[in-house]
């Protein structure tokens, strides 16, 4: 196995950054606090399961841009289809060809839809769900499934451990699988929106549940909107929707589409769509209306992901890959006597993992030990989400650092704590409150 290098340089780096960008990163979820106290790597570029960083220390890397990337870093058909779009201009000041094929892929992929709108990020995507279902059904309160996250704008952040400067909103949340809960909560009739993941990593549908929620908005005359952030080209091309049967009034789409280049979609049915174009009666709705949401860089990746889908199988490799790596980490932890412990879970192309303290209690002092333990053997991962590129090589080489890793992590367990063997303060919570526990000091900043 490569010998680390360390993270000298990735420290510097990461310490200059915390001056000039607040949180030191761009996205939460990519924050230091996400990774060992002083173990975080800046990287430098990826090739496709494989990233560098800026100490020159190679890793295989899982999560692939917050699960943006499923055939690869670099993908060379993407690459090259982005380069020739490029080379004739990027953003316009009115329609190119581009947006009208771009949407047809699409909609030929979604065949429950009818119309399809595209932006940059998710939240643009579901921000605009929230205003058009509001004005379809002339309510105000959204339903959001108990699952993590929907939008960085103030109906679903409002409803977070980070709501500071958001003022009440009017979201209210239900479990997922519960259809008596669901019903209750659209007792009243002022329910605008559903809005929900129809299955998770670690979470399927129940027979007839996708079903019973469709009847129930229907019922009450709420739109019901499915989030296909993650499982839009990870369950499959077509979404969860296309895996499970069931039609939504709206979907959002975003990530996996583009294979990292950033582009999003709100797509729906037409009856509902058209309430933002020029073809309605009706109060007109300000759907989505983006400088840079149909610059041609996103949407020529955008096509050339979909001729992948098309011509190859990346749904199969991901969770080929997904379920090898599964049965191998859990067959060294029952080896090693902590299958208790340490259990690798969820859809093979959407792993996670679970790190259980001595008593069986959710740890992330655990948890940063086992991701602390990985990095210093060329694996990279808060997840081990995979993509299409992960190989045999890299799915072995992730199994001997889980192997070694793991003893590590037995020898906690048998301690009964990671004292002496984390050596910094554990992971903490994306979205809380306040910046403790792994708070930076001004004294420390440059």
């Amino acid at each position: 196995m490569t010998v680390h290098r360390g993270f000298e340089r990735s420290n510097e780096l990461q310490a200059r950054l915390h001056d000039l960008v607040p949180g030191g990163a761009h996205t939460y979820a990519r924050g230091a606090d996400q990774y060992p106290e002083s173990m975080a790597p800046i990287l430098v570029r990826g090739t496709g399961a494989q990233v560098w960083d800026v100490d020159g220390n190679r890793y295989v890397e899982y999560g692939m841009g917050l699960r943006s990337v499923t055939l690869g870093h670099g993908y060379g058909p993407v690459q090259t289809a982005v380069s020739r779009a490029i080379a004739d201009g990027v953003s316009f000041s009115r329609p190119t060809e581009l947006e009208l094929l771009a949407a047809q892929d699409f909609l030929s992929l979604v065949p429950g839809a009818d119309m399809v709108k595209f932006a940059k990020n998710g939240s643009d995507a579901t921000t605009a769900a929230v205003r058009l279902a509001r004005a379809v059904t002339g309510r105000t309160t959204i339903a959001v499934c108990d699952q993590p996250f929907f939008s960085v704008d103030d109906w679903f952040i409002g409803t977070t451990e980070m709501a500071g400067g958001i003022p009440a909103v009017d979201t209210v949340k239900f479990p997922y699988n519960d259809l008596d809960a669901l019903a209750a909560t659209l007792t009243g009739g002022c329910v605008a929106a559903v809005f929900m993941e129809a299955a998770t990593a670690v979470a399927e549908p129940l027979p007839g549940y996708l079903e019973g929620v469709r009847a129930l908005c229907d019922r009450h005359g709420a739109l019901l909107v499915f989030d296909e952030m993650i499982t839009g080209f990870r369950w499959s091309a077509g979404g969860a929707q296309a895996v499970y049967g069931v039609t939504p009034d709206l979907s959002c789409w975003g990530k996996a589409m583009g294979n990292g280049f950033p582009i999003s979609a709100l797509a729906g049915k037409r009856e509902h769509m058209e309430r933002g174009g020029l073809r309605t009666d009706q109060d007109r709705v300000f759907l989505l209306s983006t400088t840079h949401g149909p610059e041609t860089s996103a949407l020529a990746a955008f096509r050339a992901v979909v001729h992948a889908y098309r011509t190859e199988d990346p749904v199969a490799r991901m969770e080929r890959a997904g379920r090898t790596l599964a049965d191998g980490v859990n067959a060294i932890a029952a080896d090693l006597g902590i299958a208790d412990s340490l259990q690798v879970r969820g859809r093979p192309s959407c792993l996670i993992y679970r790190t259980l303290d001595a008593e069986g209690a959710p740890s992330q002092a655990f948890r940063t030990l086992f991701i602390q333990e990985l990095l210093v053997r060329g694996v990279l991962g808060q997840s081990f989400v995979t993509s299409a590129a992960h190989d045999a090589d890299a799915i072995t080489t992730t199994i001997a650092a889980c192997a070694e890793a793991a003893e590590v992590y037995r020898r906690a367990i048998e301690r009964g704590t990671v004292d002496g063997l984390l050596r910094g303060r554990p992971v903490a919570p994306a979205l809380r409150r306040t910046a403790a526990p792994r708070q930076i000091e001004a004294s420390t900043l440059r």
